[in-house]
């Protein structure tokens, strides 16, 4: 991004959202937190410690069918290393949904049994369901509920509202709206979230953005760049690579030129919509592991 800007994105109804989630953390049993299997690090709200650090969490690592599968396991295992229950989900193909009930049961057995102790077999479990915006949180709800209880859209804070979605009669889930927090003083985290769209397109520039993002593929992932565009990533820079896979998609304008801004919007659509393939941009070290 241009002239390494802080990115700055705390809008309003943001703020509201924090504090709604504040007040409503008193009427559930635990926190659902969703995370991008692919930026696990940089789609962890710090705000969301600090919020739920009393109550027991389920990690879930969401749209793990974009995701590197090996890295999405060291992933698991490092929260897991932290004591956090973890799950692995996509929500839209509805692999690992059918695990969700039994975790929450698992994560609240000791809540349960000190329901049954004192007659109360069959109380509903409430948990909130927290995560950044565009993380498919109401995707989420909507495949575990079986029903479209929870608008979805891919758009940045699009949630509104308290909404409380009945999974079956022992288990009710609350959608909160996406939040952000103030200031992104780390600059990989804000281009990683720019890169799955967590961010608004206004914020960045998509050519900067597209760059950084051919990149980090080619020095992590140049065989799928291959295989895509069928280039080579050697001693090539970003521009050169965007202005390759432009060519052999054939983006050119008069003169032969490469029509780069079509160039980008082609890699981070691709890559948003998991056409390039399964990445995974961020490595447990991020977490002190091992």
């Amino acid at each position: 991004m241009k002239d390494e800007q802080t990115i700055q994105w705390y809008p309003g109804h943001m703020t509201k959202a924090r504090r709604a989630m504040e007040a409503d953390l008193k009427l559930v049993d635990a926190v659902c937190e969703l995370l991008d299997a692919r930026i696990p690090y940089a789609s962890r709200n710090p705000d969301i410690d600090a919020l739920c650090r009393n109550k027991p969490r389920l990690v879930i690592l969401n749209r793990a069918d974009m995701a590197d599968p090996a890295m999405t396991r060291r992933w698991s295992e490092a929260f897991r290393a932290r004591g956090l229950m973890t799950l692995e989900t996509d929500s839209k193909s509805r692999r690992g949904i059918s695990r969700f009930g039994p975790a929450v049961r698992e994560l609240l057995s000791g809540k349960l049994a000190q329901y049954s102790a004192k007659g109360q077999v069959g109380r509903t479990l409430r948990v909130m369901v927290v995560g950044i915006p565009n993380v498919g949180k109401s995707t989420l709800i909507n495949a575990v509920s079986g029903r479209k209880g929870a608008r979805a859209e891919n758009r940045p804070g699009v949630t509104r509202g308290k909404q409380w979605v009945t999974v079956d009669q022992g288990l009710e889930l609350l959608d909160t709206p996406g939040i952000l927090w103030p200031r992104f003083e780390d600059m990989q985290v804000g281009r990683h979230l720019a890169y799955t769209g967590a961010v608004k397109e206004q914020v960045v520039d998509q050519e900067e953005l597209a760059a950084g993002l051919m990149s980090l593929l080619a020095e992590r992932y140049p065989a799928v760049l291959a295989e895509r565009y069928g280039i080579d990533c050697t001693g090539r820079s970003p521009w050169e690579l965007l202005e390759a896979a432009g060519r052999r998609r054939g983006f050119l304008v008069s003169g032969g030129e490469v029509d780069l801004e079509r160039s980008c919007r082609m890699i981070l659509e691709e890559f948003r919509n998991g056409k390039l393939g399964r990445f995974t941009l961020e490595t447990p070290q991020l977490l002190g592991e091992g």
